[in-house]
């Protein structure tokens, strides 16, 4: 099965979509990457229904991605007296750390924590943002805080505090028992929520121990702050727009999306969108044009991918929502427009023997009109290297190992392909590339495909090899019995001068 667009759609997985019927009905509508929100469920759903995306998986001979996504510190107030308090703007609310149950005075918050952290000045949104306050005093165990706006309260809302540093780690118990319960049944990408510093990612980091990626949830502007370093730490990011739209002001969210996104692609980072892009299909059939709008935004924006939450878990039209995101992908990636805006922020190319072989690839494939680049990849780098230059002709990543082909579903304009058997020569990797690429209907006998590499083969990190190859009759004649070339309408076969194999010298790299 092959996507007919460059840009990755994600898909919450929850009680209205977690049937194997649905997943099957999600995944053919669109759905490249599934998300499991620990939030919300009980560790035995969750493996549940990983186990029937796995099943799914083999059924459909397909790499998909699973992401784990942790709660992370949610601050929630205590209880009140009745259920819940009316308040105004220009009253005083005093908010303490005992356990008792509040009134129109008195508002209990179960983090000493977050008092001692708070000071004169400081702003706290609760229910979020509908409530805002300032803090005008504080004292042992308390703080007294003036409504700024907002004339209601009820128990057990959650609360954020944009402005200050909260001594409080990204991973709460329940995190880390769901991290490692999530890491045994070999997710993929695991998301952190609440990220407030590098640090938080390096402690995740040190748990995770290489078994999966780190998925990083933009949501505080004290990360913003971090915002290079952050990415620089992690393997993806998330713009999860929702909490960033409480702490921030809401005018200020479009143009970070753009920042972000700009600085994932700089350092080829898979990158996400998520947060209310459907929202009213959860009980709509159909979205507003605004939200359509956004969608495409995000695309012309050059995500990699576009998340859905409760539209896909809990909303009355899971699949149609999948299906109107894949409809809105494709329109986008068809516009004239579309290939200039992203040709125009395509970023600086580096300085690795990597980065001039990817951007060698780019250039002689576009030269060439050549039908695909084909990345083979052992960690994943050499396929985000291409990715990262966001061609107008699909990305095929061949990859050894299942689980990093599984993690690169998520990555910009990449077909992956998991194939464990070793190579050992150029022969081998020429062979095999050119037989997937008639295989997955990618090509036919006269187009050309760019091949990346690395030598040696099955060492992570040494791309280092560009190869454009011609498929004519002589090299057809070479392939295994059984591959047999697609017929794909889309692409007219390559011009070249030369009908027979051509091949730049490999560019060895003893020092990577």
């Amino acid at each position: 099965m092959r996507r007919e667009r460059a840009t990755k759609i994600v898909a919450t997985l929850g009680p209205a979509s977690s049937s194997p019927e649905m997943i099957k009905a999600l995944f053919e509508a669109g759905v490249d990457v599934f998300r499991l929100n620990f939030s919300h469920g009980t560790q035995e759903n969750h493996g549940r229904v990983l186990g029937a995306v796995r099943a799914l998986e083999k059924e459909v001979g397909r790499p998909i991605g699973v992401l784990a996504d942790l709660q992370g510190p949610k601050l929630r107030l205590g209880k009140f007296v009745d259920g819940f308090i009316n308040i105004t703007a220009g009253s005083t609310l005093r908010f303490d750390t005992d356990p008792a149950p509040g009134d129109e005075k008195r508002v209990p918050i179960p983090h000493p924590e977050i008092i001692e952290a708070l000071h004169e000045g400081s702003t706290v949104l609760l229910d979020d943002g509908k409530v805002r306050v300032r803090v005008v005093r504080k004292g042992s165990g308390y703080i007294d805080a003036e409504v700024i706006a907002g004339n209601k309260l009820s128990n057990n809302k959650g609360f954020n505090v944009p402005d200050v540093l909260l001594p409080v780690s990204a991973l709460t118990d329940k995190d880390r028992s769901d991290l490692f319960f999530a890491l045994d049944l070999g997710v993929e990408w695991i998301a952190l929520s609440f990220v407030q510093s590098p640090q938080d990612v390096i402690d995740a980091k040190e748990l995770i121990q290489g078994r999966a990626q780190v998925n990083l949830k933009l949501e505080k502007p004290l990360a913003v702050e971090h915002l290079t370093r952050l990415t620089e730490l992690s393997d993806s990011i998330m713009v999860a727009r929702g909490d960033l739209g409480v702490e921030l002001s809401l005018p200020e969210i479009p143009a970070l999306q753009k920042r972000v996104i700009r600085e994932s692609r700089r350092l080829g980072k898979p990158v996400i969108v998520a947060t209310q892009m459907l929202e009213s299909m959860i009980s709509a059939p159909v979205p507003t044009r605004a939200e359509v709008s956004d969608v495409a935004t995000a695309v012309y924006d050059g995500a990699d991918a576009v998340m859905l939450s409760a539209e896909s878990a809990a909303g009355q039209y899971p699949v149609e929502a999948v299906a109107m995101m894949d409809r809105i992908i494709k329109q986008v990636e068809q516009d004239p427009g579309y290939r200039a805006i992203i040709e125009s922020q395509r970023p600086d190319s580096g300085h690795s023997v990597a980065d001039a072989v990817t951007q060698a690839a780019y250039q002689a494939a576009n030269s060439v009109n050549a039908a695909a680049i084909v990345t083979y990849t052992l960690s994943g780098t050499t396929t985000l290297h291409a990715a990262r230059e966001r061609p107008r002709i699909p990305i095929i990543g061949i990859a050894s190992q299942l689980s990093t082909a599984r993690r690169l579903v998520m990555s910009y304009g990449v077909h992956v392909v998991h194939a464990p058997e070793e190579i050992h020569t150029f022969g081998e990797m020429a062979t095999k590339a050119t037989q997937v690429t008639l295989e997955h209907g990618f090509a036919k006998e006269g187009n050309c495909i760019a091949i990346t590499a690395g030598v040696p083969f099955a060492t992570p990190g040494t791309t280092n090899v560009l190869r454009l190859i011609t498929l004519d009759k002589a090299m057809m004649a070479q392939l295994p019995s059984g591959s047999k070339p697609v017929e794909v309408p889309r692409r007219a076969a390559a011009k070249t001068d030369d009908a027979s194999v051509l091949r730049s010298a490999p560019v060895a790299n003893e020092a990577e």
